[in-house]
């Protein structure tokens, strides 16, 4: 987790370091200008007439929930996760106002509870519980990595301070779910680790919308999927709230 909180760290510096602009105005200090994020335009200063493009580097910095078979936000506030987003912004009309933004994207979810897992290996289900018996697990978890293509409809005002709305979905790969429990038993912690499930979901798809101002904006997305395949399974759909921080 230290390496995701690193990132956060150098999305807020870049937030108060760059910022984007319409280059537009006597007042400019500098309209082109080489360099990291915002200011990046390759190799060559941009020309005069070339249209700005925005968010390119997305983070999305989220809490992950599921809906279906059980409530959501009845998990822990912890249950953190982290979406990297490459995308291409390719303006559909003048000034950049309407743009179409296709990429690549990894997602990192990671959702804190307090129930057991139950895997039927007969059977090949997944099923979670919370036990009215000692041993009670204190801690668990369930993890996982997927990787997709995203692409969403971006509308925005031609300003430097504008206002944006992002409406799109991802089809992707799910690489790995995993679990890790920990348990109390007669005072002494006891771990326990599952790398892999009977029957995980590896096509994933979903929707999601951004909302903001600049390079922040509100995130919430909805996965179509269910994390497990087999009908006998807790029938569970991954739900993302969060801050997108666009930083290119």
């Amino acid at each position: 987790m230290i390496k995701y909180f690193l990132i956060i760290a150098l999305c807020l510096i870049g937030l108060i370091t760059f910022g984007q602009y319409d280059g537009k105005g006597e007042d400019e200090i500098s309209r082109f200008r080489p360099g990291l994020m915002w200011f990046y335009t390759g190799l060559r200063p941009a020309k005069i007439e070339k249209v700005r493009k925005y968010d390119r580097l997305i983070f999305d910095v989220t809490y992950n929930d599921w809906s279906g078979d059980k409530e959501p936000f009845e998990n822990h506030w912890a249950s953190i996760g982290l979406n990297t987003n490459l995308m291409f912004d390719i303006p559909l009309v003048k000034g950049n106002k309407i743009a179409l933004g296709i990429g690549i994207a990894h997602q990192y979810i990671n959702i804190r509870h307090d129930q057991v897992v139950v895997i039927d290996d007969v059977n090949n289900s997944t099923s979670f519980y919370k036990p009215e018996f000692s041993p009670v697990a204190v801690k668990s978890f369930v993890s996982g990595n997927s990787f997709s293509i995203p692409i969403e409809l971006r509308f925005r005002n031609e300003s430097w301070k504008h206002f944006k709305v992002h409406i799109g979905g991802k089809i992707g790969y799910q690489a790995n779910i995993y679990s890790k429990e920990t348990f109390n038993v007669n005072g002494h912690k006891e771990k326990n680790k599952r790398f892999s499930f009977p029957d995980q979901s590896e096509l994933i798809y979903s929707a999601h919308v951004r909302v903001g101002l600049r390079n922040i904006a509100l995130y919430g997305s909805y996965n179509f999927n269910t994390l497990f395949t087999n009908k006998a399974s807790d029938q569970l759909n991954l739900l993302q709230f969060g801050i997108s921080i666009s930083l290119f």
